[in-house]
């Protein structure tokens, strides 16, 4: 893709001022991987490290800690804190570097963190939460004290009931190099753009109004650096995202807010979001309260007025209705590629071979494990069917019709770690769709606050100006770089082990999965 370089209007209107640090390089955003550590000075930490009173500041534990979580200061016989979040704990004990243990006076003792215990949930339990942080801050696989070798959540269910069986030794050794994690967009053969990506990954709609312009920002100038794309939801598309635009893909929702020909001549591919997984049949939502006015300008709509989306296109009734959308999208912008959006009702299967019959290149199917912490919990997990289901059932039905090469399936709603990209393509994605993890990177907490009021107070989910300024666009742009790097490293491992050159080879691989309640092959399921 082209590079660019970013006009002096564009930058001034991207951030407040004082909240923007360095400009975009004239080439692009560069895919290096750096550290990115946290905003918060306490970050949250498996472990704690307590110092008592008979500490005599001699510095032993600092000589023997290999992971630098104590810090003698220069000069001074003094400790700062503990940096708690660095310590990999009872681990160490087994270790000749357990502080601890080391220590003369006996002065120290690590306990999990009782704080460690309230974050996260069964689909985000804290393990998994700490671990996502660790590989956006440091671009590399986390240590195995986080358990992400093998498992994710305690859903108890889905892709936390997936393991692969992984042979004894791969077909063929392969170096990392050898490796093609890129997947095609465009598999019709109809003229337009062969897109292809480097990873078969994209973030997913997160409209300017539900996250703030550095959350969006940021997850824009990450996929200019993997080459990959990020959508703008439905709210609309601002004049800060002219610079990525190669990279952008644009949403055209229910609601219609902010859809203009002049945003849909700009993109490479194009959305209609017919329903979204967490909450199909009820439509989107933005309450007043962040209903900005930015928000209602870029959307066209009454500051300070809670904005609905009606759940169905009322011009969309039938395949044919659909094939018209597609239409308009095609000669509007003639070199663009159209996905379209479903939930994952029963008949999902007869939906997105539908849809590949009205024209589309992407069939997106969205199951009900997705959506940010503003999706109402009665929608969640109880309507659309689970994506893992729904994965297999189209993927199926469309090679029996003979269609399955001519079109991308791409699947999203719960796709938390680089394993469920694996398994989701195994049971017969090309791709996958990715959201809430790249909230989670920019230091999500999952406190499910995301529609009230100012939004979220880690200025993420948020459209208050003063919210926003939490975060630096760089900072958020390094830990979403970082996070793709550690999830790469992770697919390719996995490729490794079973001796595939492609991502490609992964698909419909159903043979090299099994669940974990109708087998008794313990030494597998890692």
């Amino acid at each position: 893709m082209a590079s660019f370089s970013v006009p002096e209007k564009v930058i001034n209107e991207i951030l407040p001022e004082k909240t923007l640090k360095t400009r975009v390089p004239q080439e692009g955003v560069a895919r290096v991987i750096k550290p990115a550590l946290s905003r918060y000075r306490n970050e949250i930490a498996k472990f704690v490290v307590h110092r008592n009173l008979s500490c005599k500041r001699c510095g032993r534990c600092a000589e023997v800690c290999l992971y630098k979580v104590h810090v003698l200061k220069p000069g001074y016989k003094y400790f700062g804190e503990p940096r708690n979040h660095l310590c990999i704990g009872p681990s160490c004990e087994k270790t000749s570097h357990f502080c601890a243990a080391k220590c003369p006076q006996g002065a120290l003792e690590v306990k999990e963190n009782p704080m460690y215990k309230t974050l996260g949930d069964f689909r985000w339990p804290a393990d998994l939460i700490l671990a996502t942080w660790k590989m956006a801050e440091t671009g590399d696989v986390p240590p195995e004290e986080y358990g992400y070798d093998y498992e994710c959540g305690n859903s108890g269910g889905g892709f936390d009931k997936l393991r692969f069986r992984f042979p004894d030794k791969p077909s063929v050794k392969l170096d990392e190099r050898q490796i093609d994690t890129s997947i095609s967009l465009n598999k019709r053969d109809d003229g337009r753009p062969k897109i292809k990506i480097d990873v078969p990954w994209y973030g997913g709609g997160m409209s300017f109004g539900s996250v703030s312009n550095v959350t969006q920002l940021s997850k824009a100038r990450a996929a200019v650096a993997w080459n990959t794309f990020t959508c703008t939801g439905e709210g609309g598309y601002m004049e800060r995202m002219r610079p990525y635009d190669d990279h952008v893909i644009t949403q055209v929702a229910t609601g219609l807010f902010g859809v203009r020909e002049e945003t849909i001549q700009r993109v490479p591919i194009v959305e209609f979001k017919y329903a979204q997984g967490a909450k199909p049949g009820l439509g989107g939502h933005l309450l007043g309260d962040k209903n900005t006015p930015a928000v209602a300008k870029m959307r066209e709509a009454v500051l300070g007025i809670s904005l609905f989306s009606p759940f169905p296109f009322h011009s969309v009734y039938s395949i044919e209705d659909h094939a018209k959308h597609i239409d308009w999208i095609k000669h509007v912008n003639r070199r663009a590629l159209v996905s379209t959006k479903v939930s994952t009702p029963t008949d999902v299967d007869m939906v997105a071979v539908g849809s590949y019959s009205a024209g589309t290149h992407i069939v997106h199917i969205d199951g009900g494990y997705g959506g940010t912490g503003a999706a109402p919990d009665i929608a969640k997990k109880n309507i659309a069917m689970p994506i893992e289901y729904a994965i297999g059932r189209v993927h199926k039905f469309l090679a029996d019709e003979g269609v399955r090469d001519k079109v991308t399936l791409i699947a999203s709603g719960g796709i938390r770690s680089a394993h469920d990209v694996a398994k989701a393509i195994a049971l017969g994605a090309d791709g996958v769709v990715i959201g809430t993890v790249e909230l989670v990177a920019l230091g999500c907490v999952r406190c499910s606050r995301c529609e009230s009021g100012r939004g979220c107070p880690r200025g993420i989910a948020t459209t208050d100006p003063e919210l926003s300024k939490k975060m630096d666009v760089e900072w958020g742009t390094q830990r979403i770089i970082n996070l793709y790097n550690a999830w790469r490293k992770v697919l390719v491992g996995i490729l490794q082990r079973f001796g595939m050159k492609s991502v490609t080879e992964l698909r419909g691989r159903t043979d090299l999965l099994m669940h974990l309640d109708y087998t008794n092959d313990v030494g597998s399921k890692k």
